[in-house]
């Protein structure tokens, strides 16, 4: 399994003793958090897009998500050098494409209302070239990475979604005016009346209740975060989501997959909104320790 230029990075994580097929896949669907990775699919694009979108980047994608499967990837083999892992992380921005939805040919760019799961597709995408290549490219990342769950989930092995969310929730109208909206949410005074997300969210049930990781291996992140000086709460501030790519493949492969959120403000130097922001490793390490140790 190789790696999508302009679509996904994929590394292969060995131990130094490894012989079989990987038996983890971690997943990072939003995992393109640099300026580098906005400039880039934006200068593809033909169409007229809002002047502050690339600020819009930069508040809403999953920064230091990437760098902790990485190191919980690490962090497995090392502890057990026979073993291996597949680290895919997605290069397109969720600001024009969200890989983490279920998109097909007939899905229509839209606005989001507060609260409501976002598009994935929004709606400042007009242009009909931009869409056929934000899909093309979505295609092509989502074939991949059903392909590498059929191969490591199929196997006995389990997928783990990698996320990273923003410190409070936040809720404002996904259009054109999302900026603003936002700036607004964030003025000193009023972003304390947001509420504090937990340090980590693990999200294992659907909309409805239903548990689809395995309940074990919950009861065991939530002690082990507890024990590392991080809260884990349940489904705190999302579910699975059928019209999520996570939600998907936890139905399709019950018991072998785990979505979770960190607090992003936990694996940086500094949360500074609507700029790029810099990962601490050093954080980065103390927060993929307790999942590593139960994966």
């Amino acid at each position: 399994m190789q790696s999508i230029p302009d679509v996904c990075e994929v590394a292969l994580v060995r131990g130094a003793a490894a012989g079989a097929e990987p038996d983890l896949l971690l997943e990072v669907p939003h995992g393109a958090t640099r300026a580098a990775d906005f400039d880039g699919l934006r200068a593809e694009l033909r169409g007229d897009y809002p002047a502050e979108l690339r600020e819009f980047f930069f508040v809403n994608t999953d920064v230091g998500a990437p760098e902790v499967a990485r190191r919980v990837a690490e962090r497995v083999v090392a502890r057990d050098p026979e073993r291996s892992a597949l680290v895919i992380r997605c290069l397109l921005p969720r600001t024009f494409v969200d890989c983490n939805r279920v998109i097909d040919s007939a899905s229509q760019a839209r606005t989001s209302a507060p609260g409501e799961l976002t598009a994935g597709l929004h709606a400042w995408v007009k242009d009909p070239e931009d869409r056929r290549l934000l899909l093309a490219r979505y295609a092509a990342y989502r074939a991949l990475v059903e392909e590498a769950c059929a191969q490591v989930c199929g196997g006995g092995g389990r997928a783990v979604m990698v996320h990273s969310y923003a410190p409070r929730s936040i809720d404002v109208p996904v259009d054109e005016r999302i900026v603003a909206s936002l700036r607004e949410a964030y003025a000193p005074g009023r972003l304390e009346r947001w509420p504090l997300r937990a340090p980590v969210d693990l999200i294992v049930d659907t909309p409805e209740g239903e548990r689809l990781a395995e309940e074990e291996l919950v009861a065991r992140l939530q002690r082990g975060f507890g024990a590392a000086g991080f809260e884990a709460v349940v489904n705190g501030a999302y579910s699975l989501h059928p019209a999520t790519l996570a939600g998907v493949l936890a139905r399709r492969y019950p018991g072998r997959t785990l979505c979770l959120e960190y607090r992003r403000d936990l694996l940086v130097g500094e949360f500074r909104p609507f700029v790029e922001m810099e990962v601490d490793e050093e954080l980065v390490d103390r927060a993929a320790g307790p999942l590593a140790g139960e994966l």
